[in-house]
């Protein structure tokens, strides 16, 4: 996970330093990854969290109760579980709810996968088309801190889960009200799926892509918002093209 890149300046920061930095002082965590890599500490808190938030579920809402009302919200869903029996209704149900439970507790290995996404996107964005001289593991530290304010939400939604969140309308991929989504339950799934990209802590986290991505490149905050914020639209139309159709 490191790579070393000497730099003058000393020492430089600790992992710690650089988690807490990411929230007061971004720009010197982000400079600091010129000097090392490692990203080890944000995708060990992501494994944490993620765990954490999928036993949060478990006790207090429970899988099966989460795929029903993912069944509820998903036409096509409800028009396919119509079509079998109540005790082949059941099964398809219990083993969605398995298999939910089980990938919500490896939270932290998806988010890395995004998070490889995600830098490969930036790296050949930055480099190719700016004209920067950024490494790919760079790219990806700052992909690694950038989404820590990320850990603020799910930290959120676990403790509303143990103060008494009730299962009623739960969303596991939306579990509290930090974007507009959130509140137009009666909303096509379309509208609710492209309203949800402009979550308070997903653009909090893209603000500071912006400005990690501008301090490793020597680019300007104007350049690397194009690559952030264009990758993000990309993103944004094609889920929501993808929730129109098969919701």
């Amino acid at each position: 996970m490191a790579d070393e890149v000497l730099v003058a300046g000393g020492a430089g920061l600790s992992q710690v330093e650089r988690v807490v930095d990411t929230f007061v002082a971004p720009s010197k965590t982000f400079t600091d990854i010129l000097r090392s890599t490692s990203w080890w500490l944000p995708f060990l808190l992501f494994v944490i969290v993620s765990a954490g938030f999928a036993f949060a579920v478990d006790q207090k809402i429970g899988y099966e109760s989460v795929v029903e009302q993912s069944i509820q919200q998903s036409q096509t869903a409800q028009d396919r579980m119509a079509s079998l029996s109540a005790a082949d209704r059941e099964l398809a149900i219990h083993r969605q709810a398995v298999g939910t439970k089980y990938v919500s507790y490896v939270g932290g290995i998806f988010f890395l996968i995004f998070g490889l996404f995600g830098a490969l996107l930036n790296w050949g964005t930055i480099n190719f088309g700016f004209g920067a001289k950024t490494k790919f593991g760079q790219n990806l530290a700052v992909q690694m801190y950038s989404s820590l304010p990320l850990l603020i939400k799910s930290l959120l939604s676990i403790l509303l889960l143990f103060l008494g969140m009730g299962a009623e309308n739960f969303n596991m991929r939306d579990p509290i009200g930090t974007n507009p989504g959130f509140y137009l339950t009666d909303s096509p799934v379309w509208v609710k799926t492209a309203l949800a990209f402009f979550d308070i802590f997903g653009l909090w986290a893209l603000a500071l892509g912006v400005i990690g991505l501008a301090c490793i490149s020597g680019k300007s905050k104007g350049q690397a918002a194009i690559v952030v914020f264009g990758w993000w639209l990309v993103l944004l139309f094609v889920i929501t093209g993808f929730a129109a159709a098969f919701s």
